[in-house]
């Protein structure tokens, strides 16, 4: 089995004191990192080609955030490590859009009887949540529906903002972006992650969609007030993980779409005092040379800001642990 690669920013912890428990560090994996449509090919092999999956283990919990197609990587990591030993998984989906559930039907665990796997997500477009997931397994698209497969899989629709699972706790916030879309922030005992794979920041060119017919002024003050409201949200995130599919030329071509700019991106992230930033949602217009440039660019943004905020674009297989808090000194 391949060790996936850590990326280690921080010193390690002191040795704990006897009879104290070694803490278990708070790590996300990425397993798809693209948006709209997988990308395969010879030109996206350093940042990958897989839509949107993230893995976060915390607390005795595994949280997978999204099923894009990344999510067939992850069954068959979970498999190789876990073998015919029971798997408790429980899914958040930020929304329906197909690049954020179709690798649900190519998820091994959901192919194992002693498996079982939560999905938890708000109601899809016009249908519920279960017609969604289930419409996409349906003959003729698919050979074997939802309701076949041997796991255990429930699928619940959310009613509230606030919710738990297991120790972590977890808050849902409306995303910008057509359609119905959250983002979630995870809390952990090693630290908070947000994740927000599609939204558009809130400004005067990109007011909050949904709003057909509002005035313009009226447009503007809610944007306003809605961009606020995500900064609060975001407040003091030790990771956040954001939609940033364009840089500041395209974007004036595809302001309104529901996806974000770099430039507005990392200012939102520095006004929130968010610790770290993954680029996501990359492109599939975007070869792995114009991502660095992205790269680039935003730490550039950030230093000439000032801001200790730390970025870099998030790559497929890459593993990333929140720092746990030292211990004094036995």
């Amino acid at each position: 089995m391949n060790t996936v690669p850590i990326i280690d920013h921080d010193p390690k912890p002191c040795k704990p004191a006897a009879g104290q428990p070694v803490p278990v560090p708070t790590r996300l994996t990425f397993w798809g990192v693209r948006g709209s449509i997988p990308t395969p090919g010879p030109t996206t092999v350093h940042y990958g080609g897989n839509t949107t999956c993230v893995e976060v283990r915390a607390d005795g919990q595994i949280i997978i955030l999204d099923a894009g197609t990344g999510l067939r990587l992850l069954g068959q990591q979970l498999i190789a490590e876990f073998d015919e030993q029971p798997l408790d998984l429980t899914l958040l989906l930020t929304h329906t859009h197909w690049d954020h559930i179709q690798g649900l039907p190519f998820f091994i665990p959901v192919y194992k009887p002693k498996s079982r796997l939560h999905i938890l997500g708000y109601e899809g477009s016009r249908h519920g949540l279960e017609v969604v997931l289930a419409g996409q397994m349906e003959n003729p698209f698919f050979p074997i529906a939802l309701h076949e497969v041997p796991a255990n899989v429930r699928i619940e629709e959310l009613k509230e903002v606030n919710f738990s699972i297991g120790p972590v706790r977890a808050q849902a916030c409306v995303a910008n972006h057509p359609g119905i879309c959250v983002g979630y922030r995870l809390f952990t005992s090693g630290g908070s992650i947000a994740f927000f794979p599609d939204n558009e920041p809130y400004s005067e060119t990109s007011p909050p969609h949904g709003l057909p017919g509002e005035p313009a002024t009226d447009a503007g003050a809610r944007a306003r007030s809605e961009r606020q409201r995500l900064i609060e949200f975001l407040r003091g995130a030790d990771v956040l993980i954001m939609d940033s599919q364009y840089d500041c030329e395209e974007y004036r071509r595809h302001a309104g779409w529901g996806h974000g700019c770099v430039k507005d991106v990392v200012s939102l992230a520095i006004e929130a005092r968010v610790k770290r930033l993954f680029l996501f949602h990359h492109d599939p217009n975007h070869d792995d040379a114009k991502i660095r440039q992205m790269e680039a660019q935003a730490r550039e943004l950030v230093a000439a800001s000032n801001s200790s905020l730390e970025v870099e674009a998030a790559r497929e297989g890459v593993t990333f642990e929140l720092p746990t808090a030292s211990y004094p000194p036995t």
